[in-house]
């Protein structure tokens, strides 16, 4: 019996202001659930920042796309060599469920087993101007590409020149 769904690859708008983006990563679900609640883990593929492990904790999420970047791969214009964001729990239900505010919105992970593989279903609310639903949908779109290569064992992308390439592509995807 085939338990994997196909999905889709690319963020999809499931209402003006929330995108919804799906992965498949090899399991087991504990080990996916570290990549996402574990600084030095989450660090490789998107943020650093101790996470709490309760509901109502706030923590500090510290971007450093560089370091996602081969050296030859510069970082464009007009982004921070690093940048930080404020954020707090709103729901630690290991290893099937994170929550947390980012800006106006909320992120929320769920991780569902099937056999020896783990869907993981990222859900970004809150998300109201155009232009940041195309910025963000890449972000999420290249950060998720370097965590599935990164738990798979293989060699991710360099992070901005993948972010550029899905930023164009996310230009003519998400409707105007």
């Amino acid at each position: 019996m085939n338990t994997q769904v196909k999905t889709d690859p690319f963020a999809q708008l499931v209402d003006p202001s929330t995108l919804v983006i799906k992965r498949w990563l090899p399991g087991p679900v504990e080990r996916v659930w570290d990549y996402l609640a574990d600084s030095d883990l989450r660090r490789k593929w998107l943020a650093s920042g101790d996470m709490s492990q309760g509901a109502g904790t706030a923590f500090t999420l510290t971007w450093r796309n560089d370091d996602l970047s081969r050296p030859s791969d510069p970082r464009p214009e007009n982004f921070p060599a690093e940048h930080s964001m404020q954020s707090k729990v709103v729901a630690f239900d290991p290893p099937r469920r994170l929550v947390f505010t980012w800006g106006a919105g909320t992120v929320t992970f769920d991780l569902e087993p099937k056999g020896d593989k783990v869907l993981l279903t990222l859900t970004h609310t809150g998300i109201a101007e155009r232009s940041s639903k195309v910025g963000i949908s890449a972000g999420w779109h290249t950060h998720l590409d370097i965590l599935v290569a990164d738990v798979s064992g293989d060699t991710a992308s360099s992070f901005w020149s993948n972010w550029a390439k899905l930023k164009a592509e996310y230009e003519t995807r998400i409707p105007q």
